[in-house]
């Protein structure tokens, strides 16, 4: 089969034969129809310090995809919800199921979560393997581009909704695919305003589309600025960090409402200061979120995508680029250049 491998330590990645991987017992077996792109693929194609650090080659890459189950694992049990001919996207965190935090129902913060694609052999290939409790099954007619985004959706709908939103006044600080998501839940979820903050105009363009009442370029408008025209007078109640760029965090707590609440998934390069007396003296609580959590977020993502056509239709536009899998350098082209939203391969021959 055709698979997209980092051969070996190094710049670069190779599109080339591999056997099939075998379906183990408790597994299933995947013929992929789309693979998304994510910032980890980059990261692993360029070879910084922490692809480095973290990945052993030879190994297949990419973690989102969408495709048809063509094989059970003998031991799986739940063959009423996991049969071949279904179509199903599968959660990339490959959980231990015996730490502490596995037993007491909190997969999410596994101590031990090997990742797919990264720790394993990925979904940028045309078959990939995982644990069937890893296996989501979507419904026949959800469209495939929308079914290999459902990592990042789940990433966006994880840190939207961890606290209500109806009426609050919601900052999201980055406008890449995940802010961009993140920005149509909190339509859908009825926050008052919502408004987007990033460095790119392209960017910026996809939220307002997604549902975002204000995007706010911060080369050129503040936050403050942004909520005088909103007619708002405490700061924002919500705010939602998906960029990781320390300066744009220390805007949000600055704009923040006194008890507001901010969930941090964007990771930093490096290590940097807050006003931690802000923080403490405005009351503000900070949760760092990571991946989804298994499966409520999934069950979350399926269920307001049933219910909201409108925010179907949200999710859908952040894909910005269709490519065909023996096209691989120009997805990742094109994800680099930042003039994109997600960026999707088609690997159907």
């Amino acid at each position: 089969m055709r698979a997209l491998v980092k051969a070996t330590a190094g710049p670069g990645l190779e599109l080339r034969e591999v056997p099939e991987p075998v379906c183990g017992p408790t597994d299933v077996k995947i013929k992929v129809m789309r693979a998304g792109l994510c910032g980890t693929d980059l990261h692993l194609e360029q070879w910084d310090d922490w692809a480095a650090a973290t990945v052993k080659p030879p190994l297949t890459i990419g973690h989102e995809f969408y495709g048809e189950i063509v094989e059970v694992g003998s031991e799986v049990s739940d063959h009423s919800r996991l049969r071949p001919g279904l179509r199903a996207s599968g959660e990339g965190h490959v959980v231990c199921g015996a730490c502490r935090n596995c037993r007491a129902g909190r997969r999410h913060v596994c101590i031990h979560t090997q990742g797919i694609g990264v720790n394993r052999d990925g979904a940028f290939a045309d078959y990939v393997v995982i644990p069937a409790t890893n296996a989501w099954v979507q419904p026949d007619d959800l469209d495939p581009d929308l079914g290999a985004v459902f990592d990042p959706f789940g990433n966006a709908t994880h840190t939207a909704l961890q606290w209500p939103m109806v009426g609050e006044d919601v900052l999201i600080t980055g406008a890449g695919p995940i802010g961009v998501m993140a920005a149509a839940i909190a339509r859908h979820a009825g926050a008052r305003h919502v408004v987007v903050t990033d460095l790119s105009d392209f960017r910026l363009e996809l939220a307002r589309k997604a549902g975002a009442d204000m995007v706010v370029n911060t080369t050129r408008t503040s936050v403050r600025e942004a909520q005088r025209e909103l007619d708002m007078k405490e700061g924002f109640d919500i705010g939602l960090e998906m960029s990781g760029a320390p300066a744009a965090v220390n805007d949000m707590i600055d704009n923040m409402n006194h008890g507001g609440r901010v969930a941090m998934l964007g990771l930093p390069k490096d290590p940097y200061p807050i006003d931690w007396g802000k923080v403490i003296t405005h009351m503000i609580t900070i949760k760092g979120i990571y991946g989804r959590e298994m499966f409520d977020t999934w069950y979350a993502m399926s269920s307001m995508l049933q219910t909201s056509p409108t925010l179907r239709e949200s999710i859908t536009s952040v894909i910005t680029h269709k490519v065909a899998f023996e096209d691989w350098q120009d997805a990742f082209d094109a994800a680099r250049s930042g003039q994109c939203g997600k960026v999707v391969m088609d690997l159907t021959r």
